[in-house]
């Protein structure tokens, strides 16, 4: 893995991200339009950008061009840079769209700083990052080492720790994809999974599921068909929230699927997920 460029302290990295975050959240909620549009969709019908994704993203690319000239910039929407410091950041303008576009209380702005190559699983890893949700003001923060926070509004911060329980008391975040083929598959998946769990979660943000289990309103996650910005804030507060954070094999989290336990019930998880995909087979692509 790449080492954190000389220099660069993780900490002012993460600060960086919540500030340009908190920009762009109050960006999204202050200037959505009354009849907001979808602009096109992505990898599916259902898959929609809004106006606001493309706002938010161009807000972030700039800021951080201001902030920090020599670091690349990797996001969700349309726009991007090459940097040269070693430091790359990754985000998502609105994690959540299908919740912004319905006006639920339940997305966000994740932006983390990462280092080795986001457009290849396993080749990169977060060292700062920020979720923030303007609507209910939970403002996430993490750096490498320094732990994982956790504010709301004008509250005093709060270090975040995960959950211990056992499995069969865990409460289960989960996703589903846009693909109609990929959802089938999800659910399938599922089904195998909810008896093994106190219950199942789908709130519509990944980043912010990733942070709730660092503050223990989820006890496990796991979701097929995350992208880099989709996770890569969101995995680095669970982790130093004490979170294990991988793929079913244990190593970096993947598109193929991401899982986030307390150390206790990761191995737990994981298996129930390996014999779940085992018994409903491949996911089957039209």
């Amino acid at each position: 893995m790449t080492q954190l460029p000389v220099g660069t302290d993780p900490a002012e990295l993460a600060r960086t991200a919540l500030a340009v975050a908190v920009e762009a959240g109050d960006l999204i909620v202050d200037e959505r339009p009354a009849r907001l549009g979808v602009a096109e969709t992505k990898s599916s019908s259902t898959d929609v950008v809004t106006v606001m994704d493309q706002r938010s993203q161009d807000h972030l690319l700039a800021r951080l061009g201001e902030l920090r000239p020599d670091d690349g910039f990797a996001g969700e929407e349309r726009g991007g840079r090459t940097g040269e410091s070693g430091i790359t950041w990754v985000v998502d303008p609105i994690d959540g769209t299908v919740n912004y576009l319905y006006e639920v209380p339940a997305y966000s702005v994740s932006v983390a700083a990462v280092i080795g190559d986001p457009r290849t699983d396993g080749a990169w890893q977060p060292v700062a990052g920020a979720v923030v949700n303007p609507v209910t003001g939970e403002r996430y923060s993490a750096w490498l080492g320094g732990g994982a926070w956790r504010t709301v509004g004008d509250a005093e911060q709060q270090r975040l720790q995960v959950a211990e329980t056992s499995l069969a008391h865990a409460l289960c975040g989960t996703g589903f994809g846009y693909d109609a083929d990929r959802r089938a598959w999800q659910a399938a998946v599922l089904t195998h999974v909810l008896p093994q769990v106190r219950d199942i979660r789908r709130f519509g943000s990944a980043a912010l599921d990733l942070c709730r289990v660092a503050e223990g309103s989820l006890d496990v996650y796991y979701e097929r068909g995350l992208n880099p910005w989709d996770m890569a804030a969101g995995w680095l507060v669970a982790t130093e929230a004490g979170a294990v954070v991988s793929d079913l094999l244990g190593g970096a989290p993947r598109a193929d699927m991401t899982i986030a336990a307390p150390p206790a019930l990761h191995a737990a998880l994981g298996a129930v997920l390996t014999d779940a995909v085992e018994q409903v087979g491949p996911e089957r692509v039209r």
